[in-house]
């Protein structure tokens, strides 16, 4: 542990760019211009290769309406760009863009911009990011993804317990297995019938039609979960000759369990970014080491509760491969910590980081527990070879007695026998610490799920960098919450230019159906924290529908701090901040 902290430590020093979630690099045009001439094409430049969506980009015009645009298509060579064709005439005004592709790492991001011809307006549009995802899409796939990873680690992990540690012939194994198999193949169909209304944003029914599972069907991770069905297939026979036989086939079994790791390496994080060969292999090693330890923890503990002679061996071996397990995971998992976070400071400031710590903890806690099934397994191995010391002289005794008398052994004395007592305290505080340990482990495996769904630190991080919130005359949408009944909204922002000098500033409030609400009182302000300026009173008036003033003066360049307060009611309001660069 202490090594792997000095490699955190020496690796994080030496980060470069990357990502692990496609994040918007450019688009033409850009953010915020303002042009003489309408575009014939719109270009979106992302940080990595994406999937598009039949309904990726979607262009508003000033007035709010979807202008009918070509089909979402790659640029000449660019599977890292996302392109449509726009109307020929084009009126003048703002128009607000929409984006939601689906990244190299099969997860689906979205974002919005602006562009203007001519003049700039005050748009109507709500920058709408595309769906936002459905709960219960969202809640089923990620606990579809749960449940894989729970599968393939009692089956990977119950075949190699019973390869490597040799546990007395249980049936019982036989079952894990076959239930381990079964597991796998619902969840990763589950995860076949619900990833195309997870990318769009839908409900479950979602999924229902042809087209939805076409597409699916046709797209990488759709790809890559039917080669997990194709690996679950050919484990199916395995699992069938398996039927016979104590001890699970070496090399056959190998290969089936690396592919199976593969098919989530080319689905996670590890298929996007930096180092794409090192870190897939990182992941595999990674998932796999998790399996044989967890999944050989279920093994064990079905061992130790099921059977009724459990050998202090088949413990030793276990502890021997879980140890050789952890160490392949703190390597690994060094390694795909620096990938993901890329600096101290997003160990703590972002989701993926903090989500990281926990696990840290979660595997402290674990490998506490392991800690104390270590010095178990050793008492109890103790205790056994001691019992059987005591077992081997006493019958040897036995046998010299009668020679003593001068006759032969008497039948009416048999040989002691090595009989472990039902109440051995050892064993039974080694099921308990086991059991503690795969507790633990489920845990671990969970917070693994959320992880792997989470904007990595690296992406987060180049995502803010690469798009401003508020540049020229785009649109920043604040959300809100007074925390009553109706008071969830959000507060639409243009400020036009955006540049040093006089500015105007609109401000739309929608309400929770997102129309147009009234508030009594809408106030904003600016400071600029490096030059200790402000707070600077926007002083909004109210037009009539929308909030603004034409002469809002922004005197230095710089990231300024937007302080939006919004009045719902006579006694309930809720301030809420947003970072601006003024140029």
């Amino acid at each position: 542990m202490l090594l792997g902290a000095l490699l955190v430590l020496l690796l994080l020093g030496v980060t470069g760019p990357a990502s692990a979630h496609a994040a918007l690099r450019a688009t033409d045009p850009e953010d915020g211009t303002l042009l003489k001439s309408a575009p014939r094409h719109l270009t979106l430049t992302f940080t990595e290769s994406v999937g598009l969506l039949d309904d990726s980009v979607r262009v508003l015009d000033p007035d709010g309406r979807r202008l009918r645009t070509g089909e979402p298509q790659h640029a000449r060579g660019g599977g890292d760009t996302a392109r449509v064709t726009l109307p020929a005439k084009l009126a003048q005004g703002t128009y607000t863009v929409a984006w939601r592709v689906v990244s190299a790492d099969s997860h689906p991001v979205s974002g919005a911009f602006t562009f203007s011809i001519g003049k700039r307006s005050l748009t109507t549009a709500t920058v709408d990011t595309g769906p936002t995802e459905d709960p219960a899409t969202k809640a089923l796939y990620n606990i579809a993804r749960y449940l894989a990873y729970l599968a393939v680690a009692l089956l990977i992990g119950t075949a190699t317990f019973m390869a490597v540690c040799r546990p007395p012939d249980a049936p019982v194994l036989h079952k894990l297995l076959k239930a381990g198999w079964w597991a796998l193949l619902a969840a990763t169909l589950a995860l076949l019938v619900l990833r195309a209304p997870y990318e769009t944003g839908e409900g479950p029914l979602g999924s229902l039609g042809v087209e939805s599972l076409t597409r699916t069907l046709t797209s990488r991770p759709g790809a890559v979960l039917l080669a997990r069905l194709g690996l679950l297939a050919v484990a199916a026979g395995y699992l069938v000759r398996l039927s016979g036989r104590r001890q699970p086939y070496g090399w056959s079994g190998a290969a089936l369990a690396v592919g199976l790791a593969m098919t989530w390496a080319a689905g996670e994080h590890a298929s996007a970014g930096i180092q794409v060969p090192a870190a897939m292999t990182s992941s595999a090693l990674h998932l796999l080491a998790t399996a044989v330890w967890l999944g050989g923890l279920a093994a064990l503990v079905v061992t130790l509760y099921g059977a009724d002679h459990p050998t202090p061996a088949t413990v030793t071996r276990f502890s021997r491969l879980a140890f050789a397990s952890v160490t392949v995971l703190v390597v690994t998992g060094v390694y795909q910590s620096w990938r993901g976070l890329g600096s101290w400071d997003a160990l703590t400031g972002t989701t993926y980081g903090r989500l990281l710590i926990l696990k840290l903890a979660a595997v402290a806690l674990l490998l506490g527990a392991a800690a104390v099934s270590r010095r178990w397994t050793a008492r109890l191995a103790t205790a056994d070879a001691e019992r059987e010391t005591e077992t081997v002289v006493r019958d040897r005794d036995r046998e010299r007695v009668p020679e003593m008398a001068g006759g032969p052994p008497s039948a009416e004395q048999p040989p002691s026998a090595d009989v472990s007592p039902p109440t051995d305290p050892h064993r039974r505080a080694l099921r308990r610490s086991v059991l503690v340990e795969a507790a633990v482990g489920a845990a671990v495996l969970a917070v693994t799920t959320i992880l792997t769904s989470t904007l990595p630190g690296r992406a987060q991080a180049e995502a803010a960098a690469g798009a401003p919130v508020v540049v020229g005359a785009s649109v920043t949408d604040v959300p809100f919450d007074v925390g009553t009944p109706g008071g969830r909204g959000k507060v639409q922002i243009t400020l036009d230019p955006g540049r040093v000098g006089d500015n105007s500033i609109e401000a739309l409030v929608f309400g929770p159906d997102g129309g147009v609400a009234i508030v009594p009182e809408l106030r904003i302000s600016f400071t600029l924290p490096a030059k200790d300026i402000g707070p600077l009173d926007a002083e909004l008036t109210d037009k009539g529908g929308y909030w603004g003033n034409s002469f809002l003066n922004l005197p230095i360049a710089g990231t300024w701090q937007m302080k939006v307060t919004v009045r719902t009611s006579e006694v309930d309001q809720v301030t809420e901040t947003r970072a601006v660069v003024v140029r």
